[in-house]
């Protein structure tokens, strides 16, 4: 029995994660107790936003582990350590933290669920039977995200529908599948059950809107088509005049443009301005510095050396590499892309989520290349007290552990935050986990594998394009065409949002993508056009390897299929529950 308790899954007892969650044990004597809580709808909505904060608490280097997964792919890149480096190497063990993590996590706050959901109906005598079905469907929604990002990391896993009680027998591992119909089919009980907008609370709560979403992404990475792009029109329809996409603000004016005319911002979606006002997001994680263990360090990890950060996280060559040009060319087959000024004529994208040598962030000129030695620092125009920058030393190119892989993440980044940014300045900006224009992405995609193509399906891709000031996309392209012409959006459109590592693995790519090299260019050196052969049928740049180690440094890379489409489960879990079996190569 003692070895029980320490399972995570076994921590689901009654009590365990509500005293974390909503600190009875700070309130009066007279207060709730473990045995009877919840009594009343007050107390089922206690629990409940005990269960929505403990979505909040999955970090990875104080980072929320949405804005961590892309830094384990192809398209970003890690500070070298054993945390970030082995799982690209297929290195990984058992009690590696970020692949441990998550299955801790998700399991206690789908144990905050349980705590309220098991009793919900003996005390729904006490609410409104629309209020009931509300809290009902919430705490559902929970445990479906929850379930639906444990399926993805490790496979098979064991479902849980209500808590484990002392004594009760430990659970053997579910098949994927199981699970993932599990959730479909909750969602399709439960979404009717939510309103359609929980605007008033910033949609950091579950809508109908956001349930049908799951249901459609979880059915498209199942690969059933039908269902996903069902769920997804659903969605669709249900956000008129609720979600759209926001315009980029003027800011993307700046966009293939120097440092010396502005700093292009995405803070409009992905800053505090967007969390309070954009229609993009369906649901939001939210943080609060007013509530105990409610902030991350995020903007820390993510912004440059001037910029009060250290460079813990940065895109790749292989991502700068694949964006288009302004005409909606591959850079291999551009009629106007110079590899002597590569940033030039490319999708604004490059600029709104990226940050390249040349550009202008947070502030500051960011050149990692040592001929800069000073840079311009542009914080007294910005706060009005001169009429031009000053200059700087350049701590983006001389510190040692600057940029590793000579670009940064723009995206997810705010400059307000900028005062407070340091290694104690913990930020509440919010992490957005849908949007419209991955919704939009969902509907598209599964159109295109179900072969159902018809206009809706390009004007789902070209929303998305317009806003970037990208062209439509040509008319009567193939199946594989628009498979290609999807990839590609959902590539550079929801970069750093967490979903690549997904996207490599459902579509049967990392095997080739994750096998041989990613590039890296710290010391920002040029290059010429012969570093790259081809872009691919998944929109992803093939190097001729000879010629681009003459300009990058590398990182290889290794996927072993059968082994690193899933994570580890813990040693330690393991050794509490000897029902459960390891996934396959660890």
């Amino acid at each position: 029995m003692i070895k029980k308790t320490k399972s995570i899954i076994g921590i689901s007892l009654v009590c365990t994660a509500l005293l974390a969650s909503c600190d009875l044990d700070r309130l009066p004597l007279d207060g709730p107790s473990s045995e009877t809580f919840p009594s009343n709808k007050k107390e089922a909505e206690m629990g409940l936003l005990g269960a929505y904060k403990g979505l909040s608490l999955l970090d990875a280097s104080s980072t929320p582990i949405w804005h961590v997964m892309d830094n384990i792919t192809d398209i970003g890149y890690a500070r070298p350590g054993n945390n970030y480096t082995s799982p690209i190497t297929s290195s990984i063990t058992t009690d590696n933290a970020l692949a441990t993590k998550p299955w801790a996590a998700h399991y206690k706050t789908i144990a905050r669920v349980h705590d309220v959901l098991d009793r919900l109906t003996e005390i729904q005598h006490t609410m409104a039977e629309g209020d009931y079905k509300k809290i009902d469907a919430e705490l559902r929604f929970i445990r479906a995200y929850c379930y639906s990002q444990l399926i993805e990391l490790y496979g098979d896993v064991p479902l849980l529908k209500n808590a484990l009680k002392l004594g009760d027998t430990l659970p053997h591992r579910t098949a994927k599948k199981e699970v993932e119909n599990f959730i479909i089919d909750e969602m399709t009980a439960i979404a009717d059950n939510l309103p359609t907008s929980q605007a008033g609370v910033r949609f950091s709560r579950a809508s109908s809107i956001a349930a049908y979403m799951l249901k459609a992404r979880v059915a498209l990475y199942g690969k059933q088509y039908k269902v996903a792009a069902t769920a997804a029109e659903k969605a669709i329809t249900l956000s008129n005049g609720i979600h759209s996409l926001t315009p980029f603000d003027n800011s993307i004016a700046f966009a293939n443009q120097t440092h010396d005319k502005g700093e292009p911002e995405v803070a409009n979606i992905f800053g505090h301005k967007g969390f309070e006002s954009s229609k993009e997001w369906i649901w939001v994680v939210e943080y609060n510095r007013n509530i105990s263990d409610n902030v991350h360090n995020q903007l820390y990890y993510i912004s440059s050396r001037l910029g009060k950060g250290v460079c813990y996280w940065g895109p790749t060559q292989n991502f700068i590499d694949s964006f288009q040009d302004l005409q909606g060319a591959y850079i291999t087959e551009s009629s106007i892309y110079n590899a002597a000024k590569p940033f030039e004529n490319r999708d604004p994208r490059l600029d709104l989520y990226t940050v390249r040598p040349h550009a202008r962030f947070m502030g500051f000129q960011f050149e990692p290349h040592t001929s800069f030695s000073r840079v311009n620092n542009y914080w007294p125009v910005i706060n009005g007290t001169a009429p031009s920058p000053t200059l700087q030393a350049n701590a983006d190119a001389t510190n040692a552990y600057r940029s590793f892989s000579g670009y940064l993440w723009r995206k997810h980044t705010d400059l307000t935050d900028f005062a407070t940014t340091s290694v104690s300045g913990f930020s509440d900006l919010n992490v957005g986990v849908f949007r419209y224009a991955e919704l939009l992405l969902i509907y598209a995609e599964a159109k295109i594998e179900d072969n159902s193509i018809d206009n809706t399906v390009y004007d789902a891709i070209n929303q998305i394009r317009k806003r970037a000031k990208m062209p439509d996309l040509p008319a009567s392209l193939s199946q594989n065409q628009l498979r290609t012409a999807l990839r590609y959006e959902r590539k550079v459109e929801l970069a750093n949002d967490g979903l690549r590592w997904y996207d490599l693995r459902r579509w049967g790519i990392a095997k080739e993508v994750m096998n041989g090299y990613i590039y890296l260019n710290r010391a920002a050196n040029s290059w010429d056009k012969n570093v790259l052969t081809r872009i691919d049928e998944h929109a992803n740049p093939v190097y001729n390897h000879a010629n681009a180690t003459k300009s990058f440094g590398t990182q290889e890379v290794v996927y072993k299929e059968n082994k690193d489409e899933y994570w580890p489960i813990s040693a330690q879990e393991l050794d509490a529950n000897k029902n459960l079996k390891q996934n396959p190569g660890y």
